[in-house]
């Protein structure tokens, strides 16, 4: 791949967008990419994941301005929904996805983050939906998540004014769980996806699946999504092993995912 890099440490992995002569922006082939990228990971060994850009300087700067000017309409949607689909591939990923923020994540950058699980980010990160200013609404997904992470009010007030926020403010309102140094962001991504990564698989992903799945139902039926998970956990070597160690009183857990 030319734009987008994959690489494992134990049973973490890590996608890094390798653009940075162009601030890592999303073009078609950088979404191609994400999506063929994604597709390939193996769930049988990979516990947790960290998406990255390349450099320090940004995370992903936005959608390419350049390949978007020239759109149609149609053109426009379509390119939207390619956006989409990706970002709802990384959503609801199987596996965890630890969004490292390192630098700008503006337009389609604040979006893919917004699409992972949990964000953290270095303190020279900036946020932002610049679209309005450009004529033109968030496209991948930003009118929906950002609402839903930082509460209506606030997102309406990002978005209408296109303003850039700092990382101090991004955490304030709850955009990101964590602001660190630059050279501090991806060893704390590492570690959290580490730990993420020594809990049994099966329940992790049906936390994931429970949480994704209940926040756009009604609490009646939420709470059955999370009684029928908790359930399929049971009888599980997952969960045999987890309580025989606890009852055993011994740290080491052979987790298989099974």
């Amino acid at each position: 791949m030319g734009f987008v890099r994959f690489d494992t440490e134990g049973a973490v992995g890590i996608v890094t967008i390798d653009r940075p002569k162009a601030l890592n922006a999303l073009n078609s082939e950088v979404l191609a990419e994400l999506d063929a990228c994604f597709d390939s990971i193996d769930t049988n060994t990979i516990r947790a994941v960290i998406l990255t850009g390349e450099g320090d300087k940004s995370f992903v700067a936005g959608a390419d301005i350049g390949e978007m000017s020239k759109l149609s309409p149609a053109e426009g949607e379509a390119f939207g929904k390619k956006g989409n689909d990706v970002f709802r591939k990384i959503e609801t990923f199987p596996v965890p996805v630890i969004a490292a923020v390192n630098g700008f994540a503006l337009g389609g950058g604040c979006e893919i983050a917004m699409s992972c699980d949990i964000r953290i980010c270095s303190d020279n990160a900036m946020f932002g939906q610049p679209e309005v200013g450009l004529g033109i609404t968030p496209g991948f997904g930003g009118t929906q998540r950002l609402a839903r992470i930082v509460g209506v009010g606030m997102a309406k007030q990002l978005i209408y004014t296109a303003r850039n926020i700092k990382a101090d403010e991004a955490f304030r309102i709850g955009l990101v769980n964590a602001v660190y140094s630059p050279e501090e962001l991806m060893p704390a991504a590492k570690k959290m996806a580490a730990t993420i990564a020594q809990n049994a698989p099966i329940a992790v992903r049906a936390c994931k699946k429970a949480i994704n799945e209940g926040l756009d139902a009604k609490m009646d039926d939420a709470i059955v999504i999370e009684e029928k998970l908790f359930g399929s956990c049971f009888e599980t070597h997952d969960q045999i092993e987890g309580m025989n160690a606890f009852l055993e009183k011994r740290k080491e857990k052979n987790f298989t995912n099974s």
